[in-house]
């Protein structure tokens, strides 16, 4: 068989592989539709813990969710996915709120290193920052 025809054929079943992928939904990406959705998703993962408040990120990837003990959790499209975990004050390497209704965080988990969040509603990117703020503090005084 010649160069040419061989890289023809590996172009060609590259192309083919990526194009199934594709129809067949593995380059959709998870949206929350709602505080419902991330709610019990959330619950999916961690049903002992109870949900006090949900708040959404405006792109519908992120939602943070005030815990009963204190703690945040987060529900964040990854993919067609979601990953879930409990913040706990340890947790956080940082946190920043550059404007209004952004809220950027930094986290010590090398698997996900946190982003920066766009709220619809200032109070919503208060509320977040104020919750994973409260995290930290409360640490400082037990420490």
């Amino acid at each position: 068989m010649g160069l040419t025809l061989l890289v023809i054929l590996v172009v060609g079943g590259i192309a083919a592989i990526v194009l199934a992928v594709h129809l067949t939904g593995g380059s959709r990406t998870a949206r929350l539709a709602d505080a419902a959705q991330a709610r019990a998703r959330f619950a999916e993962d961690f049903p002992d813990h109870a949900v006090r408040a949900v708040r959404l990120a405006g792109d519908g990837e992120t939602a943070f969710l005030a815990l009963g003990d204190g703690r945040t959790g987060i529900v964040q499209a990854f993919g067609d996915r979601f990953l879930t975990r409990v913040l706990a004050a340890r947790d956080i390497a940082g946190l920043e709120k550059p404007d209004a209704v952004t809220v950027s965080v930094r986290l010590r988990d090398f698997t996900w290193t946190g982003g920066r969040f766009r709220f619809a509603d200032p109070a919503e990117a208060d509320a977040v920052s104020a919750a994973l703020d409260g995290l930290r503090s409360a640490e400082m005084r037990t420490a």
